[in-house]
């Protein structure tokens, strides 16, 4: 299990794939005690979505009305309503282009050029069609819907790893999918065998 990637000759090792933790040492509020999936890590910069943070004013069936995705209908005489559509928490993914969707998911749904299976049973897809999905029912079995991204550009992540600001780790699904949200950043820590009381904000290198 890797806690930080390896630098060699100055070149590090790429994340994707794997949980980033905040350091107590994080200046960034917006990230303070975040775990944050990454979904692409390269040469060029990454991307991930903060998995334990909820949105507070919109819920799903806002999202469906203002998208225009009308909900299932059980009454073909009643008029629609979003009464049988499952409660699916809205999180904030990060800061970076807010009004754009994403959908953090297992691997039992997946639809040809629309989802990128990220590692074995974690994909990503970001189009309606998988909100109409868990709408009607016929979606993934767990999901992230997440409303924006934190994104980083070539070697900014590699150096806020150098300077304290996160740690890494296997990302085990049963922790990016838990139902508690807050309690995903002190189980992300459990996993490297860390207590939370025991990090300080100048924490050396591992």
């Amino acid at each position: 299990m890797k806690k930080r990637p390896t630098f060699v000759d100055d070149e590090p090792s790429f994340l994707e794939g794997q949980l980033l933790i905040a350091m107590p040492s994080m200046s960034d509020p917006r990230f303070a005690r975040s775990v944050i999936y990454l979904c692409a890590h390269s040469e060029e910069g990454a991307m991930g979505l903060i998995i334990n943070q909820t949105a507070k004013n919109i819920s799903f069936p806002d999202l469906l009305d203002r998208l225009d995705i009308f909900p299932p209908v059980s009454d073909v005489n009643e008029p629609d309503t979003y009464d049988d559509v499952p409660e699916i928490a809205i999180h904030v993914g990060g800061p970076v282009d807010t009004g754009r969707g994403f959908v953090l998911h297992t691997s039992d749904y997946f639809v040809a050029d629309s989802t990128l299976n990220i590692q074995d049973d974690i994909c990503l897809t970001a189009t309606i069609d998988i909100l109409k999905a868990i709408a009607t029912g016929d979606g993934p079995q767990h999901s992230i819907l997440a409303l924006g991204y934190a994104g980083w550009s070539p070697g900014q992540l590699e150096s806020e790893i150098q300077h304290n600001g996160w740690l890494n780790c296997e990302a085990d699904p049963q922790i990016v999918f838990s139902d508690d949200p807050l309690a995903k950043y002190d189980l992300a820590l459990a996993q490297l065998g860390i207590d939370p009381s025991h990090l300080v904000s100048d924490a050396g290198h591992a």
